[in-house]
């Protein structure tokens, strides 16, 4: 009985988050969440998407760095926007992601 209610309980809890995830990418389902895991998933883990935290204009900038060196093919407008708004809708920038940098007096010397 504690089981189930635990389960129960977690269900709801994910609900309530509103972040359903597939279970194969582990990628947010939303809106252009199949064009990412079609494109993006092609050349790399998914994991590594979702790891990654941009605005619209981040995310475009890390898409052109892929275009131009990694070579990776170039989207029509509207994949690319539904990419773009995906992106930055599930993955937008989060406050304190990093840890603070070490304060200068607790820096080895040099």
């Amino acid at each position: 009985m504690f089981k189930l209610i635990i389960i129960i309980l977690s269900c709801a809890w994910g609900m309530a988050q509103g972040s359903e995830k597939d279970p194969g990418s582990g990628l947010v389902i939303a809106p252009g969440w199949e064009l990412v895991r079609m494109h993006c998933g092609a050349c790399h883990s998914y994991k590594l998407v979702t790891a990654q935290r941009a605005d619209k204009e981040g995310w475009r900038s890390m898409i052109q760095w892929m275009q131009e060196t990694q070579n990776l093919w170039e989207f029509d407008e509207s994949t690319e926007n539904g990419i773009l708004n995906y992106l930055s809708t599930s993955y937008p920038p989060q406050a304190n992601r990093r840890r603070a940098p070490i304060a200068k007096n607790l820096m080895p010397v040099m």
